[in-house]
């Protein structure tokens, strides 16, 4: 299609649905009564008489409504999907066109961005749940977690192993009406809804918004820290403000397979000391002292965390001694793990 015939169809479009002050509010009155005389809708809106007339003319220049001239002159409802048919194809041949059109542009430029559309913020978070390698946190309305059912069961059974909070709570399907297994591995309800949307994957690609940015709220805006260390702000403040103060709807399923690689030490130590046994560990990450990259293998001989999470390390037995590792930002430890990778010592042995 050519642009300027482009152009044309967008306007056409445009002008269907450029509603003044008062066509919605008549539209929607006369399609609850049938039929209605000038004077009528004006007793039923808050539309003044002298407006009447030139509302129900512009609704039925686009077709919405029939006008019967007689004296007085009857405004007839429309069957919505008789009135909306055109238009319907005419939209469908409009979106396949400008999809033709579209050039996608790149996202991944700006560290941290800031975002205040509602479609945006929902586009960063498919993003994310589709980025995600191995592990991924979710904090999600009832609402959110349907829309992104299908998604997130494609990152179950790709092995992606997945936190999801949900909230409110109440609103939250019990685990006996709702398949909880097939798009995670723990599941927690959240009283309340002040708790806002989160998403992590693998540690480092995040988003934080507020709740108000996915309703017709002026206070709407997200935060994006794409592909950066920063994002571990955002597990941390998951894991130590949400996770631990909502209560749970699916526990672990069991299910864990190694080897296993973790974005957040805390996911690590929640699953061994969950799971006990023998395990090792290669750990990628900086010395806590100096800043230098270090990276160490061997066994984990020890496991440290705090009921809520907010501490969480690991003693790694290595081949020049015991190693303390810790997550990002770690100060006691002697490693800040950036990328943990985790085994059975069992099955290792067996290899």
């Amino acid at each position: 299609m050519a642009d300027d015939e482009l152009l044309d169809s967008l306007e056409s479009v445009s002008r269907q649905f450029d509603f003044g002050e008062y066509e919605a509010t008549a539209y929607l009155t006369i399609l609850e009564h049938g039929e209605l005389t000038a004077s009528e809708l004006s007793e039923r809106t808050d539309i003044p008489q002298p407006r009447v007339y030139d509302t129900v003319r512009s609704l039925n220049d686009i077709g919405l409504v029939e006008l019967q001239e007689s004296r007085p002159m009857k405004v007839l409802a429309i069957d919505p999907e008789e009135a909306f048919g055109d238009l319907t194809a005419s939209l469908d041949d409009l979106v396949a066109n400008l999809s033709r059109t579209y050039t996608e542009p790149a996202r991944n430029v700006e560290t941290v961005s800031l975002v205040k559309s509602r479609p945006t913020i929902l586009r960063y978070l498919s993003d994310i749940i589709d980025a995600a390698d191995y592990e991924l946190m979710l904090s999600l309305t009832p609402d959110l977690l349907a829309r992104f059912e299908d998604r997130l069961e494609e990152k179950r059974e790709e092995g992606v192993a997945t936190e999801i909070l949900i909230s409110p709570g109440a609103e939250a399907p019990g685990p006996d009406d709702y398949d909880y297994r097939a798009v995670a591995n723990r599941v927690r309800g959240r009283r309340g809804v002040t708790t806002p949307v989160v998403a992590v994957a693998d540690g480092r690609y995040s988003l934080y918004a507020t709740r108000e940015s996915l309703r017709d709220d002026n206070d709407r805006y997200g935060v994006i820290f794409d592909r950066s260390e920063l994002g571990f702000m955002v597990s941390t403040y998951l894991n130590l403000v949400l996770w631990s103060t909502a209560d749970i709807i699916l526990g672990e399923n069991g299910s864990i397979t190694f080897p296993r690689r973790y974005g957040t030490i805390r996911r690590a130590v929640a699953d061994l000391s969950e799971l006990g046994g023998e395990f090792t560990a290669r750990i990628e990450g900086r010395d806590v002292v100096t800043g230098d990259r270090r990276t160490i293998e061997g066994r984990v001989v020890e496991v440290t965390s705090s009921p809520a999470r907010e501490e969480a390390s690991l003693v790694v037995e290595t081949d020049a001694g015991r190693v303390t590792v810790g997550g990002q930002v770690a100060a006691y430890e002697d490693i800040e793990a950036l990328d943990i990778r985790v085994d059975r010592a069992d099955r290792t042995d067996e290899n």
